[in-house]
């Protein structure tokens, strides 16, 4: 009886990880879109701040290789250009869905969420289209990058699978219940959460402290309180503007990874910089939480 159970267990936890793509590869639905709009999506979603090669200054050559310290390990950002063996040139427009939605490679591995699909997952459909439409453009860059350098039980990708079943809700984001351009930006593709944020020890965000700030994904800092609690005093316009220049009301300067952000958001509409503006503001207050 003890076995008949054990057997069970094992086969249902084996199941409930198993990675699956949300949608088929030959998916009808699923065509290229529009180049230009997706520049737009690709600026918005800060691809080029992780994926540009570091060492060259063109942040379109999108052949990967960042190392991205964590208590986990050291993971390597991929390779995501149109070279068709060590990027992504082979991929369908379902494949990329399957990627930022569901956090599933054309391989049917999870990716692991240093990759932030949980919070790419509210996508639009048509915003992955034009991203995918827009990534074609861009040129096909050689060389993959070493693999993840991680410690033996984090290598374990179906263990991601149990990490999804408590942390992840495919599909959805917190924005995506809200319509606001705003909410969109931020939540989703901006994934301004993924910094601005603390984790709890298996590395997922403590709900009650999003936007309040949290320790750099990297250990290298922290990141401010973004909610009224820290920034209160400022208003729609001083926040839009930080988006734009990189500078605050107070006359200072963001820094690290905060500046190639600024680089991106200054590249988006005023209307979006408006938007996230207002999200930003709208947040409820949430003390700073400790280091």
């Amino acid at each position: 009886m003890v076995l008949a159970v054990a057997t069970a267990s094992t086969l249902a936890l084996f199941w409930l990880t198993v990675a699956i793509p949300r949608f088929p590869r030959d998916e009808a639905s699923l065509r290229s879109g529009d180049a230009a709009r997706g520049r737009l999506v690709f600026a918005a979603a800060y691809c080029s701040s992780c994926h540009a090669t570091p060492g060259q200054t063109d942040p379109l050559k999108l052949g990967g290789g960042l190392a991205l310290a964590s208590p986990y390990g050291t993971f390597r950002v991929p390779n995501i250009s149109a070279d068709p063996v060590d990027g992504i040139g082979s991929w369908s427009v379902a494949d990329l869905a399957n990627a930022l939605i569901a956090g599933v490679s054309p391989g049917r591995q999870h990716y692991y969420p240093a990759f932030p699909y949980t919070s790419y997952s509210g996508m639009s459909l048509e915003d992955i289209r034009d991203l995918y439409a827009y990534l074609r453009t861009l040129p096909a860059v050689a060389g993959r990058p070493p693999a993840h350098d991680l410690p033996l039980p984090f290598r374990l990708r179906r263990a991601i699978g149990l990490w999804k079943l408590m942390f992840f809700d495919e599909g959805k984001a917190p924005a995506a219940a809200n319509q606001d351009r705003g909410a969109y930006l931020s939540e989703t593709l901006g994934h301004c959460a993924e910094c601005h944020s603390s984790r709890n020890m298996l590395g997922a965000i403590k709900p009650e402290t999003r936007f309040a700030g949290g320790v750099d994904p990297e250990g290298s800092g922290f990141a401010p309180n973004i909610t009224p609690e820290r920034i209160g005093r400022w208003t729609e316009a001083d926040i839009a503007n930080l988006l734009k220049t990189g500078q605050t009301p107070d006359h200072g300067r963001v820094g690290s990874s905060m500046a190639d952000v600024v680089t991106n958001t200054a590249a988006l509409p005023q209307s979006d910089r408006d938007a996230i503006a207002r999200y930003v503001k709208s947040l409820p207050a949430r003390p700073t939480p400790r280091p």
